[in-house]
């Protein structure tokens, strides 16, 4: 496994080329791609011209979110998922194969079996466009309660039933992103990914949570960074579990931008990287599987995504939020 960068998961920003230069200064050997943007630079202005300073500086990709959406009608998902392939194509091109996307746990249009139905078909379709290029495709969850308020219909909001559309989906690059704080958050323990093979985790984001909090009192400020005083997510054991499962993928710090007490971007990923080089360490990771503050080693390969078994359940452009590093030479603005 690899330590993962999402500049605007830490609230920051900058020309590609900054980026780059903060994640291998303090102990990240890879970064999010903003798929569609680097796909069009690649269509323009080619893909050697794209990838210049990602191949220059030697930094790995590590993921990249669904460039469409699925929760629309079925004439505007047919126009999105026309782009799909090629952006996927470039992407993978790149070197980065593993897309992922988030489900909404509760909305206004569809009831929950009817909602169940509507994305494993979606997810299905997904999947079909993204595995012709080698593109693995994960999901996550979000747990806390008051995203599900004043909305119609519930939907998942647990590792449990995520864990079942998944396992109903029969495609061979269908997985899951285990977002640790989500599942502790939405009642879950770290058994729920000791019974997963690596093959089936596309992606794996860490943040703490404090002692005692629940799904019915958190928000996206609830998010620390791993190895907070206080907190009841233990960092290390969900890397120990990992390494022992021969997980290859990225590993990405995803806390509020609240943990940090400066605004400067240089200290936040420097405070980012320390937090999770501590857990690294702690877990007995080589340096060689990702960089370290001490070593700039490349990690290995990822694997494929296999089937998840469970029981039933009840230029040099800016990175933008959610996104990765694009090859823009004009800055773009972060969206919400």
């Amino acid at each position: 496994m690899f330590k993962n960068l999402n500049p605007s998961a830490l609230g920051i920003s900058g020309h590609q080329c900054e980026i780059i230069e903060l994640a291998l200064t303090y102990g990240f050997s890879g970064m999010d791609l903003d798929a569609a943007d680097f796909a069009s630079r690649a269509k323009h202005h080619g893909m050697e011209y794209a990838l210049r300073l990602i191949s220059s500086a030697g930094v790995r990709l590590g993921q990249f979110r669904l460039p469409i959406e699925w929760d629309v009608d079925d004439d505007q998902f047919k126009a999105s998922m026309a782009k799909l392939p090629w952006i996927a194509e470039a992407a993978a091109a790149a070197g980065c194969t593993r897309c992922i996307a988030t489900v909404a746990p509760a909305g206004d249009k569809r009831p929950y079996h009817e909602n169940f139905e509507f994305h494993k078909h979606r997810f299905s379709e997904i999947c079909a466009a993204l595995a012709p290029h080698g593109v693995q495709f994960g999901v996550s969850f979000r747990a806390a309660e008051y995203l599900r308020k004043n909305q119609a219909f519930q939907f998942i909001h647990d590792f449990d039933a995520l864990s079942l559309l998944v396992n109903m989906i029969d495609s061979s690059n269908m997985g899951l992103v285990v977002d640790i704080w989500d599942i502790v958050v939405g009642g879950g323990s770290l058994e729920a990914i000791r019974g997963l093979k690596a093959e089936q985790i596309v992606a794996v984001q860490l943040a703490d949570v404090a002692a005692g909090k629940t799904a019915a009192d958190v928000d996206e400020s609830s998010r620390l960074l791993p190895g907070a005083e206080g907190g009841q997510i233990n960092a290390v054991e969900v890397l120990s579990i990992l390494k022992e499962k021969g997980y290859e993928g990225p590993v990405t710090v995803m806390p509020s931008r609240g943990a940090f007490g400066s605004r400067r971007r240089d200290a936040i990923v420097r405070q980012t990287g320390e937090a999770l080089d501590r857990a690294w360490r702690g877990a007995g990771l080589p340096a060689a599987a990702g960089r370290s503050l001490l070593s700039n080693t490349a990690p290995a390969a990822p694997a494929p995504v296999a089937p998840v078994a469970v029981a039933d359940a009840n230029g040099e452009g800016e990175q933008s939020a959610g996104e990765g590093p694009s090859a823009n030479t004009e800055s773009t603005s972060t969206p919400s």
